[in-house]
């Protein structure tokens, strides 16, 4: 069984900085794709970074230069180094990760395009206050 775990969140003024942690129960090594989600209240999940079984990431743009996504696939942990907090970050972060680039025998590219992630964590709350 896939099992996802954040940790790292928390409250933080605007201009801070928060690192979240991944704890997957899986290789990252060999994990096709992974990804940071966030959810704020009342509105739709958005996926904010990406990064492939090769560590190449890709980001959404309104993350792009602040926020850095990695991994450290020795201790299986998935990585999200947010700097340059806004309060338009606020929201529940949760990590995913599918096995297989295909979905209804269609091929995915690991990034912003990438739906329907197999296997979810349970999140951790952000909070930014300006």
């Amino acid at each position: 069984k896939v099992q996802l775990a954040e940790s790292g969140g928390g409250s933080v003024q605007a201009g801070g900085s928060l690192r979240l942690s991944c704890a997957a129960s899986i290789y990252t090594g060999s994990t096709y794709c992974m990804g940071w989600f966030r959810q704020a209240p009342g509105k739709e999940r958005e996926g904010v970074a990406y990064i492939d079984m090769g560590g190449g990431p890709s980001y959404v743009d309104s993350v792009k230069g602040r926020f850095t996504i990695s991994k450290d696939n020795a201790r299986k942990i998935l990585y999200l180094q947010m700097n340059n907090l806004r309060p338009e970050d606020s929201g529940m972060y949760y990590c995913a990760a599918d096995l297989s680039p295909y979905h209804d025998g269609r091929h995915r590219t690991c990034g912003p395009d990438f739906d329907d992630m197999a296997y979810w964590g349970t999140g951790t709350a952000v909070t930014i206050s300006s």
